[in-house]
């Protein structure tokens, strides 16, 4: 499994973690598929007080050396109710320090400065490392991270696959320039790539990792975290999907197909 760093924290990530968005159907084959997958490199598991799977990633993180990563949903971004949210988490979760809290999604009801303090105030209360956001375009960024006293942001998490090309409008290149770790959820486009209506994109996928011995999917995340900030949290649904998704992290396409698939620019799901 290839790491990158988070940020400019000095601190190395797999290039493949797990989401959990959407989990809990299969509470005990999902548990597994994490546990698979935190012991075969991929140790880093996303979660969100919205998901509703905090608790199914405490069951499976138990005793495991893993960096977690959740969210505080935007109705509690004012100060008092982050730090409720925080310590909810932490519970949930059966941590004493969440490695990455970040905002869900932005929220221009409540002063940023407001809720930002918060965040630092949980960063020096030991509860915190790290302080990333989610769903935020380049001013939203900004914004925040002025807000921010003796913090950077670290991450921004945004939806990102070879059908949800929104990030390469500016904002990824931003974030690079600003050595803002892109965690791309959804990377997958939800299992659209391998629907009847983008069949281009499955057919250009299936044909590149045919060449290779590999699966479309796997062509897919491949890609993604060639990009040099980019870090993907496909969701582990199953042992064979999450088998195939830590094998991503050691892939390394040619630049040719790398091209390829750069230059394929489908409308989005």
């Amino acid at each position: 499994m290839k790491l990158k760093e988070l940020g400019r924290t000095g601190e190395k990530l797999p290039v493949i973690g797990v989401g959990t968005w959407k989990l809990g159907f299969e509470r005990q084959n999902e548990i597994e598929s994490i546990r698979y997958a935190i012991s075969n490199g991929a140790g880093f598991v996303d979660t969100a007080e919205m998901y509703g799977t905090e608790e199914l990633v405490g069951e499976a993180i138990k005793g495991s050396n893993v960096f977690v990563a959740t969210k505080v949903s935007p109705h509690n971004f004012h100060k008092e109710d982050v730090i409720k949210s925080c310590n909810a988490s932490l519970k949930r979760i059966g941590i004493k320090q969440i490695d990455l809290y970040q905002l869900h999604w932005p929220n221009k009801s409540i002063p940023i400065a407001e809720t930002m303090s918060a965040m630092e105030q949980l960063v020096k209360d030991g509860k915190v490392r790290h302080i990333g956001v989610s769903n935020f375009d380049i001013k939203e960024l900004e914004e925040a991270q002025a807000a921010l006293k003796s913090n950077d942001i670290v991450s921004n998490q945004i939806e990102y696959s070879i059908l949800v090309r929104t990030p390469e409008n500016g904002l990824s290149n931003y974030m690079k320039e600003n050595h803002i770790t892109l965690i791309a959820y959804s990377p997958l486009a939800r299992g659209a790539i391998f629907t009847k209506k983008y069949a281009p994109v499955g057919a250009l996928l299936s044909e590149i990792g045919t060449k290779h011995g590999i699966s479309a999917s796997q062509v897919a995340l491949a890609w993604l975290i060639s990009k040099p900030n980019v870090v993907a949290i496909p969701k582990a649904s199953s042992y064979l999907h999450t088998k195939q998704n830590v094998e991503s992290g050691s892939i390394e396409l040619p630049e040719g197909d790398l091209k390829k698939i750069d230059s394929f620019l489908p409308n989005g799901p």
